[in-house]
C-alpha cells in the first residue's frame, strides 16, 4: 500500500505501507531441531501463547509451511 509522508509544513512524500515481517527461529522440541518462519509481529504473538507445535500444525493445514 503506498500513501504519503505529510510534515508540519504540509509538505507530501511518498512512502509505503510495509508488513511487519520479521525472520525468526524457532525450535521444535516435538522434531529437535530449529526452524527458520517469516513471521509477522503479530504471528510471534500467536506462536508465543499457543506454542510452536500447535502454531505449525495449523500453519502446515492451511499451506502456509511445507
Amino acid at each position: 500500500m503506498f500513501g504519503n509522508n505529510v510534515s508540519f509544513s504540509i509538505n507530501k512524500t511518498k512512502r509505503r505501507f510495509d508488513a511487519n515481517i520479521s525472520k525468526k527461529r524457532f525450535y521444535v522440541p516435538e522434531e529437535g531441531r530449529w526452524v527458520t518462519l517469516n513471521v509477522s509481529a503479530k504471528g510471534i504473538k500467536v506462536i508465543n501463547k499457543r506454542g510452536i507445535s500447535a502454531a505449525l500444525k495449523e500453519a502446515r493445514a492451511k499451506g502456509f509451511v511445507k
